[in-house]
């Protein structure tokens, strides 16, 4: 019996505009280390629920950082957005719906679309209607998909997971953890360079 792949955790939420510019990164990282570790997705929970707009010197706050996350990675952001919804400071709604779909086996699919359609089609992923819409891109059962969507016990898991990555240090987005002899090593997110991220975790398994 093969021994157990050390575990990379990456945390993450499916609104954190850092973990959209890191994603090409993160995407070479996980393809380098597919045969070392095993990659599990932790949900860090950015913004409790709110039915409150989002305020406006918040609004040009987040803009100034899609701004400097352009400059700095080169990444495209849609900023449409900010005139075409009424923003809300809210991400559990999107992470609810990476819960739902993750028990469909789409995570990762599902993570695309949020991105996707908030950074590059001005989407809300706030709005359950529209993480509804989303889930029914991309081909969820989606009868399934609105039960544990909206389901007490999703929200529940939820706040689990979020104290879980809290736990192991991951109070930003995107972290990154290798656990080693039952104790996690945080590794430094270098947004430019996945080699040098891969060098790193392999020295540290």
């Amino acid at each position: 019996m093969s021994a157990l792949k050390p575990k990379l955790y990456y945390v993450y939420d499916p609104m954190c505009s850092w973990c959209w510019g890191y994603k090409p990164v993160w995407e070479q990282i996980k393809q380098a280390l597919a045969d070392d570790v095993e990659v599990i997705y932790v949900l860090g929970g950015l913004a409790p629920d709110t039915d409150d707009p989002m305020p406006e010197m918040m609004q040009a706050q987040i803009a100034s950082y899609w701004k400097k996350i352009e400059n700095f990675l080169g990444t495209k952001f849609n900023y449409e957005f900010w005139t075409e919804n009424s923003p809300r400071r809210a991400t559990y709604p999107a992470c609810r719906a990476i819960l739902a779909a993750r028990s469909q086996g789409a995570e990762l699919t599902m993570l695309n679309a949020i991105q996707v359609g908030y950074y590059t089609e001005a989407k809300n992923p706030s709005d359950n209607a529209m993480l509804v819409a989303l889930a029914k891109s991309i081909g969820l059962d989606i009868t399934e998909f609105e039960t544990e969507f909206l389901a007490l016990k999703t929200h529940q898991a939820l706040l689990t997971e979020i104290r879980f990555a809290r736990s192991i240090g991951g109070s930003s987005f995107p972290s990154l953890f290798v656990t080693k002899e039952g104790k996690q090593i945080e590794i430094p997110v270098d947004y430019k360079d996945a080699e040098s991220t891969v060098e790193l975790i392999r020295s540290t398994i």
